[in-house]
């Protein structure tokens, strides 16, 4: 696959990751990121329970999104006409698959979570599902701190692989 040149959308555990690691002015460098609100949010909740350097700065992510989109109700029912299961992810999950549907340009989207993939290989959309550790590899940048495994282009394939064949697609 060559280098992706839309937007990525991105849920709140690939920017807590990316932000682990050093990457996230890369990633907002190298590609359109956009998200939803309701994911801009959780990444401001927990600060608690974060060590300093993993604490997000919320002028900064402004800053860096090319956009934060808002997901109004007709964006969720329309979402779940088209998969009923889009209800169950968490609400992260679901705005941005909401959001992600309504969309008719080449997007991409990036985050870990089994259900949300899985809710892109049932959607047909498996080839939009893309890596972490990909995206930054694209740009160039390889971090000084390993990826979580649930970041990295193996364990996406692996787990792709494995949901698609438990739903025969």
């Amino acid at each position: 696959m060559a280098r992706h040149h839309g937007p990525v959308l991105v849920d709140t555990n690939v920017i807590i990751e990316s932000w682990r690691v050093g990457a996230w002015k890369a990633l907002t460098g190298g590609y359109a990121v956009e998200t939803v609100a309701t994911c801009f949010v959780e990444t401001q909740t927990g600060f608690q329970h974060r060590r300093p350097e993993q604490q997000i700065d919320s002028k900064v992510l402004s800053a860096t999104f090319k956009s934060v989109h808002p997901v109004e109700d007709l964006d969720f029912a329309k979402a779940l006409t088209r998969d009923p299961e889009i209800g169950f992810l968490d609400a992260g999950e679901q705005a941005l698959w909401a959001h992600a549907v309504s969309r008719t340009d080449a997007w991409v989207l990036c985050g870990p979570d089994k259900a949300s993939l899985r809710i892109g290989i049932r959607l047909g959309l498996r080839d939009r599902l893309v890596s972490l550790e990909r995206l930054l590899r694209d740009v160039g940048f390889r971090p000084k701190v390993d990826l979580k495994m649930a970041y990295t282009q193996k364990w996406l394939e692996q787990a792709v692989a494995e949901l698609a064949q438990r739903e025969g697609k």
